[in-house]
């Protein structure tokens, strides 16, 4: 795509859950974001406002998330109903594509949902999301996302973190050739991302690049739990160190 700019021969892509963190992300060098909020929950779709905002503020590639509720990926018809409306919101906003997964009760991918769902994305690229990680056979899943038409899976090779899941992901590297990205993400830092491509001999990378942030209040009422806790956001350093890193490897090979 025209509009992922890369660092060195890698995409760099960032999870960013706001407005502001996706304009950090783009600030400090990324190739695309994939635009959220609620990273506490694993991700949920943004809003509508938030993606008028950020779609009117990046000219890098941008990847909705379209995932409507926490818990898993097993969804009934009218949460699917919900989902492609936000998709169709997505290619109405000029988004580059939509970040989705569904899979049935017995841990395979929901073909019937995915299709939908594929359908209402229009001429946005697809991609299967960490649902992939539940998925009870992986080499078969991959199969049958390749031939949903998906461009990318998102996967952590169904460990907690990319790093503990590097064989399996390299497994799926070599297995989906040309046919499909396959990007690691989860755990992804500045001390292990060049270890992780050297392992998987992945072109692209996730992460979210994060920083923590205490609450602004200078005023607290002790007497109430849970309004004023610490805020996540993309750190434009953070995403920098991490461009830096990827152009150095380039250069060494």
């Amino acid at each position: 795509m025209e509009s992922e700019k890369k660092a060195g021969n890698y995409i760099l892509e960032i999870c960013s859950s706001s407005p502001t963190s996706a304009i950090a992300a783009q600030a400090g060098g990324a190739s695309r974001i994939e635009f959220c909020q609620n990273l506490e929950s694993g991700g949920l779709t943004p809003t509508h406002a938030q993606i008028k905002i950020v779609r009117e503020q990046l000219d890098i590639g941008i990847f909705v998330l379209i995932r409507p509720r926490s818990g898993n990926f097993i969804y009934s018809d009218l949460e699917v109903e919900e989902m492609i409306h936000d998709i169709q919101y997505c290619a109405d906003s000029g988004c580059d594509g939509v970040v989705i997964g569904a899979l049935n009760e017995h841990g395979d991918v929901h073909k019937l949902h995915m299709q939908r769902l594929i359908k209402a994305a229009g001429s946005m690229q697809v991609v299967f999301h960490r649902a992939f990680d539940l998925c009870r056979n992986p080499l078969e899943a991959l199969e049958t996302i390749i031939e949903l038409g998906c461009v990318r899976i998102l996967t952590s090779g169904q460990k907690q973190t990319a790093w503990e899941g590097r064989m399996l992901i390299q497994e799926l590297i070599r297995q989906a050739g040309d046919r499909i990205e396959i990007m690691p993400g989860s755990g992804v830092d500045e001390s292990n991302i060049e270890e992780l491509i050297h392992v998987t001999k992945a072109k692209s990378i996730h992460t979210s690049a994060k920083t923590v942030q205490k609450s602004s209040a200078i005023f607290k009422n002790l007497d109430i739990n849970g309004m004023d806790e610490p805020q996540t956001f993309t750190s434009k350093d953070r995403v920098r160190e991490l461009v830096q890193i990827l152009k150095r490897i380039s250069i060494d090979k």
